[in-house]
């Protein structure tokens, strides 16, 4: 029987699961271009204030549904805010989604993350207990504070560690 390419595909792919070592040898050569890659891919967006945001909705869901014991006490945080918590939650983990999906938008999502989050320290059991407050702070603060890179900019150190010098342009009618 003649060894085809299917044939052979076929059994390269048993082997690699039959073999996990080379699939982990694989896995470590390749993992120093999937780590540059991300972070290639995380330095065009506003990675950090997507992450602050999407984890300021989380606590704010999960209080008002929690059912928690303690010491053999039932403890809930469930109260009539429990609407108002689902619906500030959900919204910040979009707009945390959304900062990641669509960073041109970054002002609106950051405005609406640091509102939303004032919002909830009343309606929403102290905003997540405090922890949905202060993600949400600092993820809308960032989001707002975040520009996206240039394309034409340059490295502005040289080598030797020295700042180079950038000509100003002189009056409205200069050339860049």
């Amino acid at each position: 029987m003649p060894l085809t390419r299917r044939t052979a595909t076929a059994l390269i792919r048993t082997a690699r699961v039959i073999n996990p070592i080379g699939r982990r040898r694989e896995l470590l050569a390749a993992a120093p271009e999937l780590r540059r890659r991300f972070r290639d891919w995380r330095g065009e967006r506003p990675f950090w204030a997507s992450l602050f945001t999407f984890a300021a909705g989380l606590p704010i869901l999960y209080w008002p549904y929690a059912r928690l014991d303690l010491v053999g006490i039932p403890l809930a945080l469930s109260t009539t805010s429990g609407a108002g918590a689902l619906v500030i939650g959900i919204l910040l983990l979009v707009l945390g989604v959304s900062l990641c999906c669509r960073p041109h938008l970054r002002v609106f999502a950051g405005v609406a993350t640091v509102l939303l989050a004032v919002i909830s320290f009343p309606v929403a059991n102290f905003g997540g207990l405090f922890l949905g407050v202060t993600c949400g702070l600092v993820g809308g603060s960032l989001a707002c504070a975040w520009l996206p890179p240039e394309a034409d900019a340059g490295p502005s150190v040289q080598h030797d560690g020295t700042a180079t010098a950038v000509a100003a342009a002189e009056g409205p009618g200069a050339d860049r």
